[in-house]
């Protein structure tokens, strides 16, 4: 055996790989984790989600091969949620590719685009993925800082060389910062990505949690000149483990992407496109309640943090709170304290970049019950 391909020597396995076997090694040693570290929603799709999916599966032909670009019910479906979320006409033929979850659009996007030794801009904090999956392309990957507000520090982009530069990642509504990004935001990244010959692409699968504007980069004029969109139902619909998303822009960019995915995997089981399909039509009362449960749990981190003396801002969209350690404090020592302490699992926020040092990203992927149990665990002693 001739050794293993550079590549994997300039990454790590993703953290939540490794951290979770460490979390679940120390649940069956009997210790009482709470889980307060991964964006997987706990609560159950829509009753007629499940019906959908169960019903699919009595159908003989359901389980076979099924299309690369999936069934035009489930790409139709997908234009007319974009069409009533954002405002935004797409030809579900030709400008929307179902895919087994964002996460590999990344993937497949970069490999449609990129060549070894091209250089791609990525926030800082910002979803490690885009890193990996460029730095296992042999690309070279840029970070770019966020100001407060949430936009690309501008002045810190006038000194970078762009002249490699073949796509910017961005993500509004952002993890783990929680900014919700706005129009402003995505019209000045048009014209940055049009003036250098970048590739945008919004990374957008927070859209309808906590987040009272819902948006999309593709609703901006000039967006799909230089854009593309992913977006996912994992953390709206909760159905994260059925790997279901979309890559939506321009046609052009979506067949090549095409030419890759179908090389590299098949098309979702038929139960699971059905299911998507009626996710997809859920009426606006579904974001309502499910964004009072959120709201609920929200609070209650607030309270969490605050006992911890940890600052936020309570503007934050998404599933995560962000939070910053005082001057002086260690993210890795608190973090490794209501661990091993506490039995209380929260994200440090290094993982994220350096920007994200200081910081510990807490998810409101939790039951109230078990949220309260953590701030019982944390409270200070009265005496």
């Amino acid at each position: 055996m001739k050794g293993f391909a550079r590549r994997i020597t300039s990454i790590q396995e993703y953290y939540f790989s490794a951290k979770l076997r460490e979390v679940n090694q120390l649940i069956k040693e009997g210790k009482p984790i709470i889980n307060l570290g991964i964006g997987s929603p706990d609560l159950t799709p829509a009753d007629s989600v499940i019906a959908a999916l169960k019903s699919t599966t009595e159908q003989s032909q359901a389980h076979g091969y099924q299309s690369y670009q999936g069934i035009p019910e489930l790409r139709t479906s997908m234009a007319h949620y974009y069409e009533q979320a954002f405002g935004v006409s797409l030809s579900p033929f030709q400008e929307i590719l179902p895919l087994i979850g964002s996460k590999e659009g990344i993937m497949h996007i970069s490999l449609a685009f990129l060549n070894p030794g091209d250089e791609v801009l990525i926030p800082n904090p910002g979803y490690p993925t885009y890193r990996s999956v460029t730095e296992l392309l042999d690309c070279q990957a840029i970070s770019y800082k966020l100001l407060d507000s949430g936009e690309p520090d501008w002045r810190h982009l006038e000194f970078i060389d762009l002249s490699k530069v073949k796509i910017m990642w961005v993500n509004y509504p952002h993890m783990p910062t929680g900014h919700r990004g706005s129009r402003e935001i995505m019209e000045k990244l048009i014209r940055f990505a049009e003036k250098n010959q970048i590739l945008l692409v919004n990374d957008n699968p927070y859209s309808h949690i906590l987040n009272p504007q819902p948006i999309s980069i593709l609703s901006v004029s000039g967006a799909k000149e230089v854009a593309l969109e992913l977006n996912s139902l994992s953390k709206t619909f909760n159905i994260p483990g059925w790997r279901v998303g979309m890559l939506c822009g321009k046609a052009e960019w979506i067949e090549a992407v095409l030419k890759v995915k179908s090389n590299m995997d098949s098309g979702m089981f038929l139960g699971i496109q059905k299911g998507a399909i009626a996710a997809l039509n859920l009426p606006k009362s579904w974001y309502e309640e499910l964004n009072r449960l959120y709201e609920n749990r929200r609070k209650l981190v607030w309270q969490l943090a605050d006992n911890l003396g940890l600052s936020y801002h309570k503007e934050q969209s998404g599933l995560f709170i962000w939070c910053k350690l005082p001057e002086g404090q260690s993210a890795d020592e608190l973090v490794d304290h209501l661990l091993y302490d506490k039995s209380i699992f929260v994200t440090p926020g290094k993982i994220f970049g350096s920007e994200g040092e200081q910081h510990v990203r807490i998810s409101l992927c939790m039951p109230e019950f078990k949220i309260l149990e953590a701030i019982k665990r944390i409270k200070p002693n009265k005496s």
